[in-house]
C-alpha cells in the first residue's frame, strides 16, 4: 500500500521536485494549492487546509511556501501541518536562507543575479520579496512577506510541536532545508533525517 505525501503550494504539475523522494511507486501524491488555475487536487490556503482530515498524511512537502505567510500567520501553518501528519509523519520544508542573503546585502549586493533558476536568474532583491519577474506579470501570490534564519524557524517548528527538527543549509540556492516530525518520532530517525554536511541546527 502507497504512503501519502500532502505537496502544499503544488504549483503547476511539472514544476515540483517532489519526485526524487517521493516516488510514485511508493507514494501517492496529493496537490494543495491556493490557486486554482494550477488545477491542485485541493483548493486551500496553508492556513487552513481543512479539507485535509486529521492525521491522514505520512509526509508533508511544503518548498518555498512558508515566506509568502504575515508572521503571525506562520504558527497557525505550522499546526495545520501538524494536524494532517499521522504520528511520526515527516514534515520536508524549504525556505530561503535569510542570514545567508543577508551577508550578500551587506556587500551592497540587492540586485546582483546570484543563480539561475528555471524561471530567470534570482537577486538578493527576489529571495528577500519575492520572485519580482512574476510579481510583476500580476502573480501576487509570488509576494514575501516574512523570513527565516536557522535559529528562528527552529524555534518556530518546536513551538508548533514538531520534534526532533533538523535544519541544514543549501548554500548554492541560498534555501534553509528541514526534516521534521509529528511526535513520536520514527525508530532510526537520525537515519531517516540525513543531516548533509552543512548542518544549521
Amino acid at each position: 500500500m502507497r504512503k501519502t505525501v500532502l505537496n502544499v503550494g503544488c504549483g503547476p504539475r511539472g514544476t515540483s521536485a517532489i519526485g526524487p523522494l517521493f516516488p510514485a511507486e511508493t507514494w501517492q501524491e496529493v496537490r494543495l494549492d491556493i490557486d486554482p488555475g494550477v488545477g491542485p487536487d485541493v483548493v486551500a490556503s496553508m492556513t487552513d487546509m481543512s479539507p485535509i482530515p486529521d492525521g491522514s498524511m505520512d509526509a508533508v512537502w511544503s518548498s518555498h511556501n512558508l515566506e509568502h505567510l504575515h508572521a503571525h500567520e506562520v504558527p497557525g501553518a505550522l499546526g495545520e501541518f501538524l494536524r494532517v501528519l499521522r504520528p511520526g509523519g515527516m514534515l520536508m520544508l524549504f525556505v530561503p536562507d535569510l542570514q545567508a542573503i543577508a551577508q550578500i546585502v551587506a556587500e551592497d549586493r540587492l540586485d546582483d543575479p546570484l543563480y539561475m533558476s528555471s524561471v530567470g536568474p534570482v537577486s538578493p532583491l527576489d529571495i528577500i520579496f519575492g520572485f519580482g519577474a512574476a510579481i510583476a506579470a500580476g502573480n501576487h501570490f509570488m509576494a514575501h512577506r516574512t523570513g527565516f534564519t536557522p535559529k528562528v524557524l527552529g524555534r518556530v517548528l518546536q513551538e508548533a510541536g514538531f520534534e526532533p527538527v533538523a535544519i541544514w543549509r543549501r548554500a548554492i540556492a541560498y534555501e534553509l532545508q528541514v526534516k521534521a516530525f509529528r511526535p513520536p518520532a520514527p525508530a532510526r530517525v537520525m537515519e531517516v533525517i540525513g543531516l548533509g554536511p552543512d548542518a544549521a541546527g
